[in-house]
């Protein structure tokens, strides 16, 4: 008999305002299926990110079927678990745990999530030249994704130059040499004026960020923007890109579509992407919009 009844978690810093519970467990009660999705906050326990081994292993005992994982913890995680899936072991960061027969696995949905929902909302811009800002744990899921739906080249800014430059390195030793290069902020201008899209993968724009990642004035009409952020929906950066006349893409989809991955892995079962693509429309008080 399949099993109906599953105990799952995220593990991150600060993540009160996430809507990863609602959009699981919605789901899952669409499916029939007794879902609960508990938050395991480090700011409300107190806890050092160094800690995520130990609630993993905690999570694992105490029966739950799996874990989402976010900052702080997606590279710490790592060494606490048995075996890697083949896309989190190329990217070195984990989002999603699922426990089976006493082991832990680690996978990661937010490549595969960002490069359904770019394929989804920007099936036909170009990719010969594509400007990323931000390197860290979304940046490089994103990056990721963006060489694999077939960008010729990604420039990763970052004000953090030796992040940049060793996201740049790994990119190229997995997909080869010349595929993606590192620069710093004041790099930006000439970037993106020969840059064919923008994907903003940093914390500016959140509600607790307001505010844009670089000048209104280097954005123009023939340059596509991609964003990750998702509270809110439409950040300042996608308010500013779309009134020039910019594609634009939020980042509700790939929120939406890691989601879609994770509950596959957790339950065997298939969900319903529209469906929870229209969850978050609700719940996040817009909806997911691309151009």
């Amino acid at each position: 008999m399949a099993k109906d009844s599953f105990l799952v978690g995220l593990i991150g810093a600060g993540i009160g305002p996430s809507l990863s519970p609602a959009l699981h467990e919605r789901e899952a009660d669409r499916q029939g299926l007794r879902y609960l999705y508990r938050l395991i906050d480090l700011d409300v326990l107190g806890a050092r990110p160094e800690a995520v081994g130990d609630l993993v292993r905690a999570a694992r005992d105490l029966g739950f079927d799996g874990l989402n994982i976010t900052h702080p913890c997606k590279q710490l995680v790592i060494e606490h678990l048995d075996a890697l899936a083949q896309q989190a072991e190329a990217l070195g960061a984990v989002n999603t745990v699922v426990f089976e027969d006493g082991r832990a696995t680690g996978h990661n949905t937010d490549v595969t999530g960002f490069a359904a929902s770019f394929a989804r909302g920007l099936p036909d811009v170009p990719l010969e030249r594509v400007v990323q800002l931000g390197a860290g744990g979304a940046g490089a899921a994103v990056a990721h994704a963006t060489l694999t739906l077939g960008a010729e080249r990604v420039t990763v800014v970052d004000a953090l130059a030796d992040r940049a430059a060793d996201l740049a390195a790994s990119l190229n030793r997995h997909f080869g040499a010349g595929r993606a290069a590192a620069a710093t902020p004041d790099r930006l201008a000439p970037l993106l004026a020969a840059a064919d899209g923008v994907v903003h993968a940093t914390p500016t724009g959140m509600a607790a960020h307001p505010g844009l990642p670089f000048r209104a004035g280097l954005l123009r009409p023939e340059l596509w923007v991609a964003e990750v952020v998702y509270r809110p929906l439409e950040t300042e950066l996608l308010r500013t890109a779309r009134a020039l006349g910019c594609a634009t893409l939020d980042g509700g989809g790939m929120a939406v579509f890691q989601a879609v991955d994770a509950f596959r892995l957790f339950t065997g079962r298939e969900p319903d992407a529209a469906r929870m693509l229209a969850d978050i429309a609700e719940l996040a008080g817009a909806v997911p919009t691309s151009k």
